[in-house]
């Protein structure tokens, strides 16, 4: 437990980094900004062509980990989708009842990438970014489905399919696929420039995590947001991790499953909740609630899922 607390450690102070950088006012308030546009558009998906296209996914249970993830997923946007009654029963707002949802379901991939490579390497990293590149879909198809159905968005299902056919990680990823798959490289000096950019990424993504946090909403959380947050934290390991280990998966592909199952929501969330009538400042507050308690719940699921492993 406490070599995982240690590991993990690092992760976490750029988080809180990031929340104190956000609130010094000697940086320009429009930086952060910028900053996530740099990192959507150009930091992140050069992040995942590198990896997938480099990675060697032979002997990973590369297949068996993305039904895993795939199916835990979409068994909790089930859960969460026959589920609505009981929140309307208990006076829960259409607009908040599809934040739980997308808190619920999303995760914070940048953040599984960041502690995945300190403390399994490259394989690990590796399984990550391919649950990512497949899991990426189902999950903006759920959420987005949620909020047209849900939250009063007007976009049609067409804006919703060019969203996705052009989304600048699921095209990285594809591209990382098709390189590895037809043994493809790129000339080396462009090959390392390519790396030398994915490398600021995770630490970058990590200070923006924490710039987009609500501290306040930290200490005084709602009784409705600890509902997503135990689903997410707890309840997703729980399905992610099981769904693996009935697969047969085991040792860092396990512990991979766990991990990406483990993280708090991604704040992609708050921006679409915001343009399609969610409930955006409770996501903001779910998502802060999720970020602080993971210090905690990522080392106890990780332990947890070593000792399932063997």
């Amino acid at each position: 437990m406490l070599v995982i607390f240690e590991s993990t450690l690092p992760v976490f102070l750029l988080v809180v980094l990031g929340a104190l950088l956000k609130r010094w006012r000697a940086i320009d308030g429009g930086l952060w900004t910028g900053l996530e546009q740099l990192g959507f558009y150009v930091l992140f998906p050069a992040l995942l062509f590198a990896t997938l296209a480099k990675a060697d996914f032979r002997g990973m249970e590369a297949g068996a980990v993305a039904i895993a993830s795939i199916g835990a997923v979409t068994v909790m946007a089930a859960l969460l989708a026959a589920s609505w009654p009981l929140f309307r029963r208990a006076g829960v707002p259409a607009a908040t009842y599809t934040s739980v949802f997308q808190t619920a379901t999303r995760w914070n991939g940048f953040m599984a990438l960041a502690i995945a490579e300190k403390l399994y390497g490259a394989e690990s990293l590796a399984l990550i970014a391919l649950v990512m590149t497949l899991i990426i879909i189902p999950i903006n198809f759920y959420n987005i489905g949620m909020l047209i159905w849900f939250g009063g968005g007007s976009r049609s299902l067409n804006a919703f399919a060019r969203k996705i056919v052009t989304n600048p990680l699921i095209l990285a990823s594809l591209a990382g696929i098709l390189f590895n798959g037809l043994g493809l490289t790129l000339y080396a000096p462009l090959m390392q420039t390519i790396d030398l950019v994915a490398d600021t990424s995770l630490s970058l993504g990590l200070v923006m995590v924490g710039a987009g946090l609500r501290v306040a909403d930290a200490l005084r959380p709602s009784a409705l947001s600890l509902v997503p947050v135990g689903l997410k934290l707890l309840g997703m390991p729980v399905l992610m991790v099981g769904a693996g280990w009935l697969a047969g998966v085991g040792g860092v592909p396990l512990l991979s499953i766990a991990l990406g199952a483990a993280v708090p929501t991604a704040m992609n969330g708050y921006l679409l909740a915001k343009q399609m009538g969610g409930d955006a400042p409770f996501y903001a507050a779910v998502a802060t609630v999720q970020t602080v308690a993971s210090f905690v719940t990522i080392p106890f699921v990780l332990m947890v899922t070593a000792y399932v492993a063997g």
